[in-house]
């Protein structure tokens, strides 16, 4: 099979946490390859991918090969494969537009980005660098709240006649405005946000739907998240959480049969603890009735690196965008 040639928007956790996945998976096979939910997809394997151009707008990152950008601050995930090739690829300056929340600037430089002052690119030279790459598919990893930045990258895609996989909640793939755009040119579009492998949403998820197929009423139910990566320290910025909440409590409500009223549901993340970097945990309750009418409750806490359990998604939807390229 030939290989897919991705861009990055945004070298982060997930970035990170996906690049080191393409390499780790080389000396595996199908017999001892953990952590995937397919091997193959239309016949693509996991380091059937390659990442041919990144845009970042730290300072710590643009400028440097991918393989040691992935690992530069303030990125802080696990590192399950240390040994990443150089591949030649240095890390353009992207748009910055509202990729950074102003409330992060009294935090410690290890925990915050930190703007080059390289001039921005503009969207004529994101399209250029994304068509002499020979990019294909353009992945959005930009931080949560960033609305304005996510559709100007999608915007950069259109133009570049390229695909694009919105792995943030900015509502473009699910807008029908835009998914018309997409499909005018005959471009492959995925999104919006990601469900993670075995995170908190698919957690909840599987439970609400235990709990009516059980028999049980649901009442009430919160889910409260905390973590110590870049996303959750960008969430203290309630401002940048209007799509995000919304994505995550309507990913719960869509199981349900008949909806909760909204002050019985709560869905999204509670704090940032520094120490946690990027380990994310989960606190849920839910709240119902069983047999008789008698009440019952359940309380669940889940601890899961974050950016890994994001990349066993996106490693499969990349796989299935390129199928449908290949498909047009």
């Amino acid at each position: 099979m030939s290989t897919i040639k991705i861009a990055i928007a945004g070298l982060g956790n997930c970035a990170s946490s996906l690049i080191q996945g393409i390499e780790y998976y080389k000396s595996k096979n199908i017999n001892d390859a953990i952590g995937l939910m397919h091997w193959e997809v239309g016949g693509y394997r996991p380091y059937d991918i390659d990442v041919v151009a990144a845009f970042d707008i730290d300072k710590r990152k643009v400028g440097k090969d991918i393989s040691e950008a992935i690992f530069s601050l303030p990125n802080c995930t696990t590192v399950f494969c240390d040994n990443i090739p150089k591949k030649d690829v240095a890390v353009s300056m992207g748009k910055i537009l509202d990729g950074v929340s102003e409330h992060i600037a009294t935090y410690d430089d290890k925990y915050k980005f930190i703007p080059s002052d390289e001039k921005e690119a503009t969207k004529d030279e994101i399209v250029s660098i994304l068509k002499d790459s020979g990019t294909e598919i353009l992945l959005n990893f930009l931080p949560v709240g960033s609305e304005e930045a996510a559709r100007f990258y999608a915007e950069c895609a259109l133009e570049a006649g390229v695909a694009y996989i919105n792995n943030m909640p900015v509502f473009i793939a699910s807008d029908p405005k835009w998914s018309q755009r997409f499909k005018d040119k005959g471009i492959p579009i995925i999104g919006d946000d990601i469900k993670a492998q075995l995170g908190a949403t698919i957690t909840h998820r599987t439970l609400v739907d235990m709990f009516q197929k059980r028999g049980v009423r649901l009442e009430k139910t919160y889910q409260l998240n905390t973590g110590g990566n870049t996303d959750f320290l960008n969430m203290l910025n309630r401002n940048r959480l209007s799509s995000k909440k919304t994505s995550k409590t309507e990913a719960v409500q869509s199981v349900l049969k008949d909806r909760l009223d909204d002050e019985n549901i709560h869905v999204g993340p509670s704090d940032y603890v520094p120490w946690q970097k990027d380990n994310k945990v989960c606190y849920l309750r839910m709240e119902g009735k069983l047999f008789g009418d008698v009440p019952m409750n359940l309380e669940l806490r889940l601890s899961v690196e974050d950016s890994p359990n994001s990349a066993g998604v996106v490693i499969d939807a990349i796989r299935c965008c390129k199928l449908a390229l290949d498909r047009k």
